[in-house]
């Protein structure tokens, strides 16, 4: 499996590639009045709004570090509203920094950490590299019941209309 590789304050993550839409440049985002501290806003991506999930403030309390290597990174995120409902694909922006290197590591490299972290239950187990130890971000468990109905409820396409002066 290819994994995009970032940091977080000297740890290292990695994302699924397969759940990798895009990865840009970090742009600044529409801020969200009264959403949590970690939803750093909305881009437009096709016309679409995006919400975004600062990463490092979600992990960590302090936002991302303007750096040259901090990205935002386009995944895809399912959501179902009750059992037997079909699954409907939303796309997700994670700040994350230092994401600068992809790496192949197979399920089977990684192992269960032993620690619960019900409070950050997206930390998913670990696997051992050249460059130490590197724990898998599970994206289908960042968000709470409560958060995908704030991020997700319908959201209609942008309009761009021209509006009179």
């Amino acid at each position: 499996m290819l994994f995009l590789l970032f940091d977080l304050d000297g740890d290292r993550y990695a994302l699924d590639a397969a759940e990798i839409v895009e990865v840009l440049a970090l742009i600044p985002t529409k801020s969200i009045p009264g959403a949590p501290a970690w939803i750093a806003g909305l881009v437009e991506r096709h016309g679409e709004p995006v919400p975004v999930i600062d990463v490092p403030q979600l992990a960590l309390g302090r936002g991302a570090r303007q750096l040259r290597s901090t990205r935002l990174v386009l995944v895809r995120y399912d959501t179902v509203k009750a059992a037997g409902d079909p699954i409907k694909q939303h796309l997700l922006g994670l700040i994350v920094e230092r994401a600068t290197q992809t790496r192949r590591l197979e399920r089977g490299q990684f192992a269960e950490s032993g620690i619960a972290t019900p409070h950050a239950r997206w930390l998913g187990p670990v696997a051992a590299d050249i460059g130490g130890l590197v724990q898998w971000v599970k994206v289908q468990e960042m968000l709470d019941d409560d958060v995908k109905a704030l991020l997700f409820r319908q959201m209609p396409a942008l309009q761009h209309q021209a509006y009179p002066r």
